[in-house]
């Protein structure tokens, strides 16, 4: 194998989303050195797919940067051992040789008969028969078949070399990948990911290493430290875009909706509907009979909260970028793109949630949305994507929200 072919696996694997670290990448080349793949594809696949595969999910992804780097190479050395294999069909009757010429004969280390084996091959162009060079048979050379050697290695068989990339290229596992299943369970799991755990209320639980150390501090006395209860601590707003061109993706958002309220494991949990894009109210149904104030809704709680939007994003720009209704109320019009503004100013852990593919992001609508909360596809793989976000929130978009708060 090649180094440029060795190195573009490792970027292939980069691509389809594999975490493959330095460390994991030289933990590889220590296992090939030691021989672990027994020098065949298959032994390769499988030590590589041992040592770089860290959960089920990826198994999909190695085996498509599997099958796209080495497509091919079994069948160049299969056609290599087709001719050995026609030049050593038939072989000559092996020539009587007497015990004294079989200990004059050089006797070889594996290590040895192995690199001699290769310049062979790349020098050889035709058939031998009972010669003490070349490959071949009934000879004396220490590669071949049917001939005489005290440490030669005998050459034939089935040459094999495609059920690695036959395994792979079987995708036994395409339902594992994160990006192609999203089922109430997996989303459940994703959301779990964001508990935090703290201290407070009452003093209630026993501290045992605090009371050992207070003991050991005061003389060997019992000294009980009691501290509060972890409980978590996890507040969620979840924004739902229903209706119109999210109807399509009613049972996507569904399956996330349900997996948050049974068990996201959330401390609080307020769920809130809007159409195409966020004004001077959201809802607390779909049906959009019960309003709920989004002055009053961000004026009410705090940065502690983290804030999902779940919606296509996609709108005619008016909706977005021109006056909401509540001009006749307040005798002020914010568009709605300065409500996505105020509600991400006040709610820093924040992230949008896209079904639709990435390809069309670049829709005005999105891009704009795209500009004040970061945009995250509706897979596993976005979910995880926006655990990482709202448990470290960055500084990216902050221009962006104070540059449409100023007008």
């Amino acid at each position: 194998m090649s180094g440029d072919l060795f190195l573009d696996f490792f970027y292939r694997l980069r691509a389809h989303r594999l975490p493959v670290s330095t460390h994991d990448w030289l933990m590889l080349c220590e296992a090939l050195a030691a021989g672990s793949h027994q020098h065949t594809l298959e032994g390769f696949y499988q030590v590589a797919r041992c040592i770089l595969v860290t959960h089920e999910n990826q198994y999909d992804g190695f085996d498509l940067a599997f099958s796209e780097t080495f497509q091919g190479l079994p069948q160049v050395h299969e056609r290599m051992l087709d001719h050995l294999q026609k030049w050593l069909e038939h072989p000559r009757r092996r020539a009587a040789l007497d015990s004294a010429s079989l200990a004059a004969m050089e006797r070889l280390d594996t290590d040895t008969l192995r690199a001699r084996f290769f310049e062979r091959l790349a020098e050889q162009r035709e058939r031998h028969e009972g010669g003490s060079k070349w490959i071949g048979t009934g000879g004396t050379s220490p590669f071949g078949r049917g001939g005489s050697h005290p440490s030669g290695v005998r050459i034939g068989g089935s040459g094999g070399g495609r059920s690695a990339l036959a395994v792979a290229d079987r995708r036994r596992f395409r339902g594992f990948r994160t990006d192609l299943v999203l089922d109430t369970r997996s989303i459940t799991s994703a959301l779990r990911q964001l508990r935090q755990l703290r201290r407070e209320g009452a003093a209630d639980e026993l501290d045992l290493e605090g009371t050992v150390e207070a003991t050991a501090k005061s003389g060997g006395d019992l000294d009980v430290v009691w501290r509060a209860s972890r409980r978590n601590d996890l507040r969620l707003i979840l924004m739902l875009d229903v209706g119109g061109s999210m109807d399509p993706h009613a049972q996507l958002v569904s399956q996330l909706f349900s997996a948050a309220y049974r068990g996201g494991g959330f401390r609080e949990l307020r769920s809130y509907y809007f159409h195409n894009c966020v004004y001077g109210e959201v809802y607390e149904d779909a049906s959009f009979r019960r309003a709920q104030s989004t002055a009053e809704l961000i004026g009410s709680l705090d940065e502690r909260w983290f804030l999902v939007f779940v919606g296509d994003a996609w709108m005619h720009p008016g909706e977005l970028l021109v006056s909401s209704g509540d001009f006749w109320n307040t005798g002020v019009a914010p568009s709605g793109l300065t409500w996505l503004a105020r509600l991400a100013d006040r709610f820093p852990r924040a992230a949008w949630l896209n079904p639709e593919p990435t390809r069309i992001w670049s829709a005005p609508t999105i891009a704009e949305i795209g500009r004040i909360f970061p945009m995250l596809p509706l897979t596993l793989e976005g979910l995880e994507d926006m655990v990482k976000v709202l448990l470290r929130p960055t500084a990216c978009h902050r221009s962006r929200i104070e540059q449409v708060l100023r007008g």
